[in-house]
């Protein structure tokens, strides 16, 4: 079955469809429970965002989530049927239900901007704050758990649909259905060349 990963933007100004927050629970991934805080779930209404993060979010491992320059993660909308796609392959999904906002453990869903649009150091100016570019998302074995296959970090890396954590340079609050606009840093690394950088420990 063939996904196009990066079909044209939805939208001609991107939005956030989606703001999730979550709380550390158990999770039960590779065989053994580990404290998580990946399942996020979709808020109605404005949420604070401060220097760390939306208010009511939590980080189960700030080693590798988290931090000032992880606060936020953002994940693209147009990723779903490419994940819907690979999870009935693996037999988790034969039924073609829509998976919810924050699935994949983002803060914030958007449509109309991918990876490949994004470099390190641009800037999303929502209404109401100003969030940064960091880094790409780098999958775990928790994600796999989530998934519901064993494959699925992998599956991530290969296909390069990773979005992207974000800093607060300017706090304030944020919204579903909110557009904002994407200011252009320097613009030295894409998001895609920093993912590939880091494929190799993920496919050896």
């Amino acid at each position: 079955m063939s996904v196009d990963l990066f079909p044209s933007a939805a939208t001609s100004s991107p939005r956030v469809t989606s703001v999730n927050i979550g709380v550390a629970r158990a999770l039960l991934a590779s065989g053994r429970r580990v404290l998580s805080a990946i399942g996020k779930q979709a808020v109605a209404g404005p949420v604070a965002v401060g220097r760390m993060g939306l208010a009511g979010d939590e980080q189960a491992d700030l080693s590798v989530h988290g931090g000032l320059d992880k606060a936020v993660y953002a994940y693209p909308a147009e990723h779903c049927a490419f994940w819907l796609a690979r999870r009935r392959e693996h037999g988790v999904s034969l039924f073609g239900e829509v998976l919810p906002p924050g699935f994949v453990g983002e803060n914030l869903t958007l449509e109309g901007l991918l990876e490949h649009e994004v470099w390190i150091g641009d800037e999303l100016h929502f209404p109401a704050c100003v969030l940064r570019v960091t880094a790409p998302r780098e999958p775990c074995f928790k994600f796999n758990a989530v998934m519901g296959y064993a494959q699925a970090a992998r599956d991530m890396v290969h296909a390069g649909c990773s979005g992207f954590y974000l800093a607060v340079d300017e706090p304030g609050t944020i919204a579903a259905g909110q557009s904002f606009t994407l200011v252009p840093g320097r613009r030295a690394l894409g998001v895609p060349q920093v993912f590939a950088a880091k494929r190799a420990k993920h496919l050896r």
